[in-house]
């Protein structure tokens, strides 16, 4: 059996297709990625985890999903809880910083909870980005707070508990997306804020969770740090910034590689951001004939990249039962101390 590929993929339905399976099997990506277009309820979500694990032959594959709370969301009702979003628990903190922390663990236990159930490891939070006065709403509430010392103090905390819970955390979007002016989804964000300034608010939520086990980069260009390439495809933002000053050592994931922030090929756009210094491209739609293009320019898995990776498996534990509806309980009850209120 081969190596893996350095890729993460998404897939097109709630069953893996012929295709699918014919192209995992051949290329083992490293993980999958999922969405709601994938979950329709929990049998169906294992199963499908289940064959993405047989396809690439490896138990323990990564799983990947969104499941930040709020609007974004790859799982909610009638089978799943409703999670609040980020901002509300950095409201809480504002508060009452202990109540705050106690509302972050608790609301991160509960999401873990639902996600290892299914078979995912692996959860695309926390959003560690601080959204600007001016900046677009695409972070928004996903965000803690617009202040670096609540987005630290709850960044550690949901990190800490996923990885004790049995999920690997991915933090998000290094090296900062909340002073971009535009979605990434859509266009590509420049950014003209000095280097001094960046350090000094945008990257220090990041650079005190710099050991955390894996990180997915900004489509964003920063142009007093590279006026050519934005983050992800940016080897002196990745060298000199993620690795260097922010001190990040951990698995780099790139952003979906479908969105319109990135020019050229998806061959191109995979290549460049793994040459740059990304160890996995991300690829999010699921489509076959879009992940056969990225497939063409995907070399082999480097061999930090692979070592990245073994540290992320270690750095997960075992989760621990408790009693859901008790938790769930005790979470509405901490909202409701700081005189908040979230409908679960």
């Amino acid at each position: 059996m081969g190596a893996p590929a350095p890729v993460v993929f998404g897939c097109s339905g709630t069953e893996l297709s012929a295709d699918e399976i014919d192209l995992f099997q051949e290329l083992r990506p490293t993980g999958l990625i999922l969405f709601a277009r994938n979950c329709r309820e929990p049998d169906q979500v294992r199963a499908l985890v289940r064959s993405f694990r047989s396809a690439v032959a490896d138990d323990r594959a990564f799983v990947f999903i969104d499941q930040e709370g709020g609007r974004v969301v790859r799982l909610g009702p009638p089978h799943w809880r409703r999670a609040p979003p980020a901002r509300l628990l950095g409201e809480i903190y504002g508060i009452d910083p202990e109540r705050g922390r106690r509302a972050a663990e608790q609301n991160t236990r509960l999401i873990a909870a639902e996600l290892t159930a299914l078979g995912i490891n692996g959860n695309c939070i926390p959003v560690l980005d601080l959204p600007a006065p001016d900046g677009h709403e695409i972070i928004g509430d996903r965000a803690f707070a617009d202040d670096p010392d609540t987005a630290i103090a709850l960044g550690r905390i949901v990190t800490e508990t996923l990885l004790r819970c049995g999920c690997l955390p991915v933090i998000k979007h290094i090296p900062g997306h909340g002073r971009a002016r535009v979605d990434s989804h859509e266009h590509l964000p420049v950014v003209d804020c000095g280097r001094d300034a960046l350090e000094a608010h945008d990257f220090r939520p990041f650079h005190a969770l710099h050991d955390s086990p894996c990180a997915m980069t900004a489509h964003v260009l920063y142009a007093d740090l590279d006026a050519e390439r934005c983050a992800t495809h940016s080897a002196l933002v990745i060298n000199d910034v993620i690795r260097g000053r922010i001190g990040f050592s951990g698995l780099l994931i790139s952003d979906d590689l479908a969105m319109a922030a990135l020019d050229g090929g998806l061959a191109e756009r995979a290549s460049r951001a793994l040459q740059a210094g990304c160890d996995l491209a991300l690829h999010c739609t699921g489509d076959i004939e879009d992940m056969k293009a990225v497939a063409e320019g995907l070399p082999e898995i480097a061999p930090e990249t692979v070592a990245r990776l073994g540290r992320a498996h270690d750095m997960i534990r075992r989760p621990e039962p408790f009693e859901r509806p008790v938790l769930e309980r005790e979470f509405a009850e901490t909202v409701s101390e700081a005189g908040l209120a979230w409908a679960t």
